[in-house]
Parts: C-alpha cells; structure tokens; sequence
C-alpha cells in the first residue's frame, strides 16, 4: 500500500477513527490495532512475506528476552550471532543470492573454468533492509547493555511493523520509539495539525517534484545514447531532484503519519542538497541510516581512535556497504566508493565537522564562498547520483564521459514539459531554501504568514498536487 494510493486515502481514516474515538481509553487495544493495522498495510503488497515479517519480529523478540537474563558472556555473544545470522540471512538470501551467483559464475569462466548454475526468480521483499536493520538493532542494543528487553509481545511486534516507517523508514532505534509504545497518547491538535502540514508538503515533494522529474529522467538514462553532453548532465540533475524529492517525501509522510499517532519519529534529512562539503552532506541525508552505520558498524570497527590508516579504512568499509546496502549492482557499490572518496580528504584533514549548523542562518542569503561550496558539493553528488540510477557500470562510465564531452556546451533538449518541470522545481528550492532552518520547510507558515495567506499556501500546493498528479511512480527507495 502507497502513500500516493486511493488505498491508503481509505485505510488511513479508519484506522485513525478507530484508533482516537474505539481504542482510545485502553494503550494495550491502541497497539493491538496498530499491530493489525501494519499487517494488513504490509501484506496489501503481499500477504505471503508476512511470514518473514513476523519470523524476524520473533526471533528477535526471543533473542532479547534470553540476553536480558542471560550473564555468561560466551552465551551472550551466541544470542547476538542468532539474530545477526537469522536477519542478514534472510536478507542475503532474498537481495544478494543472485548477485553473488552470477558475479562467482563470471569470475570462474574468466579463468577458464565452466560451471553452470541456476539463478533464483527471487523477489524482493519490500521494505526488508528497513525493518532488518530496526530489529537487529533492538538486539544489539540489549547486547550492549543499553536497553531492557520487552516482555510485551505485541509492543515488541508494533514497533517492528510501525506501518508507517515500515517499508522505507526512518530506521528507527528502539531506545527511541519502542518506549513511546508503553506511554499514554492523547491526541494533540497541534500536533495533528504540524503531522497534516508535514503530509501535505511530503505529498508536494513526491506527486509534484519527484513523479514530474522521474519521467523526464527515465525519458533521458532510458535513451542516454541518444542525447549530448548537456542534456545528460540535465537528466542527471533531474534524477538527483527525483530521488530527494521521493525520499525526503516519504519521510515527510510517515514522520507526520506518526505525529497523528501520536508517536514522534527521528528526522531523516534535513535539507542535505543546502551542504558546503560531502561531510555535512551525509549528516544531512537519509540521517537515520547514516547514523546506524555510525552506531553499528563504524564505531565497532574502531571509528576514528585508530589512527590515519583505521580512520582509511573504516570509513572506506562503511561507504562500501552502504552502497551495497542499497542494492545487488556494482553501480551502487561505485557509487558508495565515490563518496568514501569525496568524504575521505575531510576526514583526513579534520574538517569533517566544519560545517555543523545549516548555512547562512539567519540570514537570507549565502556567502559566495559558501554558495560556491554549495554548487562544488552538489555537482559532486550529481556525479555519484549517474552510478545510482544507470543500469550498469559500463553505461554510467558512458554518461559522465559524455558529459564532460564538447556536447556539454550545446543546447540541451528542451520541452514545454520540461520547462515545466523546471520552474516548479526552481519555485520548490526557493520554499526549501527560505524554510531551512526549520524540520521541514512551510513547518513555520503557520507562524509567519497571517490566516488568509497561510490559507492560500495550503490551497496552493493541494492545487498543484491535484494538477501535476499524472503518471505516478513507485516510491525509489521501496526497492531497497
């Protein structure tokens, strides 16, 4: 089920009724509902990965009972290896079995050698990497000895299949939600109200920016043989809005989602294409899964305490796996080494935490030296952006070559659709840029403008929604 679908328009509204106004007076009834709820919004896609669902949900469940009473520490280390193995087990099965058979067959047959061997026709659970990485975290939290196991099933079950961040986060920590599960929740109008304006400019950035640029950049890497230079890097750059405008989008939706909940989830960007270096960048975008890797894996390795070639090497492993993360394609493990190779100068020269506050605050606008770094950074990202869309290495390779090409400075196609599309992604970077310092960007309109011009804004943007709302896409990062 879609945000963007008439099936959740229809879902929504009665699981909020019978939330506020039939469960409301028991907190046990509340996640019971919300529990049934997320199934049902889960398996609408497809019920049969329900299992997988509720398999990770018990095996972790279990696993944290057992390391809550659990002092010897060689039985503890065997604990955490169950719920590693068992969630990254099913997700190197359902996401990387293919990838490292066809890559094995390839290598064997370089050297000589023939093997034949049966590729799967797996698919890809929607969602998997998300809801994984949430509850192998909750295991190795209590692990760690920073939280306490849950004897409440079904709490437990609730914050694994928050139907909202489910399928595409934020990849919440159970330090974080899990408690708000045991709370009393009331419901706020003012909270309501900040969860609809939220929805509302999610639902802009996804319907409006993303689709509208997603079908001028598939037309162009789609026939990316056909176009010159400056048309590509256009196409690039229309990808680069699409998958900001999808991602931070969804986030949106689910992060206000939740507020009408009254649950308060973790921000997931905080206006990342505004960075001065790749640094701030990556504390800027898809926050929640930056800050796991941080957390889980970087930390763990060593971090930064171990000198020039540790801090190499740790940051090289993250940037690498998160690439691969995203998925089964060596595009998306270049594009991580990319970055690795953008952040890497930073780190080495200590100035990986310049730029710790957003830019030019207070202000309305930039520095040219900070304007400068802006363009320089989002370039960079443009770049890396070509080995996350194209379909393969060798035809990202033949895009940037073209790009830096004589091709470059002639006229790029243009079309009414793109001139379009275009104005109304200047008009966006305009209401982001001015709205910068706040969670999301009319998250003060409330505030700044009087009730009939706020009024108008609202009616503004339903309008466009209502408008540009064509072709819509799938959500880009429900394939990851």
């Amino acid at each position: 089920m879609f945000f963007n679908s008439i099936d959740f328009a229809i879902f929504f509204p009665v699981v909020f009724v019978l939330y506020w106004f039939v469960a409301n007076k028991n907190l046990k009834l509340q996640n019971l509902l919300l529990l049934i709820a997320s199934y049902i919004f889960y398996g609408w896609w497809d019920w049969r990965f329900l299992s997988l669902l509720f398999f990770s949900t018990f095996v972790d469940y279990f696993v944290g009972l057992k390391l809550n009473i659990q002092e010897n520490p060689l039985k503890r280390k065997l604990l955490l290896t169950v719920s590693i193995v068992s969630n990254l087990g099913l997700l190197g099965f359902f996401k990387y079995y293919n990838f490292f058979l066809d890559n094995f067959v390839e290598a064997f047959t370089f050297f000589g050698g023939e093997i034949s061997a049966r590729s799967l026709n797996v698919i890809l659970p929607v969602g998997i990497s998300f809801y994984t990485f949430q509850t192998l975290s909750y295991a190795i939290d209590i692990y760690r000895r920073k939280l306490t196991a849950t004897n409440d099933f079904i709490a437990f079950a609730t914050f694994v299949t928050f139907f909202p961040q489910l399928v595409a986060g934020p990849i919440e920590r159970a330090t974080n939600l899990l408690p708000q599960f045991f709370r009393k929740r009331e419901l706020n109008y003012t909270d309501a109200i900040d969860g609809l304006r939220q929805i509302l400019w999610g639902l802009f950035k996804k319907i409006v920016i993303a689709d509208n640029s997603a079908q001028l950049a598939n037309q162009i890497f789609n026939n990316s043989g056909d176009y010159g230079g400056s048309t590509l890097l256009l196409g690039a750059l229309f990808f680069a809005i699409q998958i900001y405008g999808d991602f931070s989008g969804y986030s949106d939706i689910a992060i206000g989602t939740a507020r009408l909940f009254g649950f308060s989830l973790m921000r997931n960007f905080a206006f990342p294409y505004f960075s001065r270096d790749m640094a701030e960048f990556w504390r800027r975008w898809h926050i929640s899964l930056s800050t796991w890797f941080r957390d889980y894996l970087y930390i763990p390795l060593g971090g930064s305490k171990g000198g020039q070639w540790m801090k190499i090497r740790n940051t090289i492993i993250v940037f690498l796996v998160s690439g691969f993360w995203h998925g089964a394609n060596w595009t998306f493990i270049i594009w991580g080494a990319l970055n690795a190779i953008y952040f890497l100068p930073l780190l080495l020269s200590n100035k990986n935490r310049e730029n710790m506050d957003i830019v030019a605050k207070g202000k309305l606008f930039p520095s040219l030296t900070e304007f400068s770094r802006i363009v320089l950074t989002f370039f960079l990202t443009l770049i890396a952006w070509i080995f996350f869309r194209a379909t393969s290495v060798t035809e990202a390779i033949s895009i940037i070559s073209t790009i830096f090409s004589a091709s470059l400075f002639t006229l790029p196609d243009f079309s009414l659709k793109v001139l379009i599309v275009i104005s109304l992604i200047s008009l966006f970077i305009v209401v982001e840029w001015i709205g910068r310092e706040n969670q999301y960007a009319i998250e003060k309109v409330h505030i700044n403008f009087p009730r009939p011009v706020r009024w108008a804004v609202y009616y503004s943007i339903v309008f466009l929604i209502f408008i540009f709302a064509g072709q819509g896409q799938t959500f880009i990062y429900f394939q990851f």
